[in-house]
């Protein structure tokens, strides 16, 4: 199934499998649009996202990490 902007829990889970160290609080919103663009299932409008959405995605990533 591809992935899309609104899947924010599906990104989180797959984010944090892709890169398991990463300093999600102190992580670029640059950074992050562009390792949600890398996942293998993601396939989007790369202008579909703002920062609401890498903010929601990034909350979801440290939600998983609890």
């Amino acid at each position: 199934m591809a992935l899309k902007w609104t899947d924010v829990r599906g990104i989180a889970i797959r984010l944090e499998d892709a890169h398991p160290d990463a300093d999600v609080v102190n992580l670029r919103f640059t950074d992050l649009w562009k390792w949600v663009q890398a996942l293998p299932d993601f396939a989007d409008d790369p202008n579909k996202s703002n920062e609401k959405i890498l903010e929601a995605i990034q909350a979801a990533w440290l939600e998983e990490r609890d």
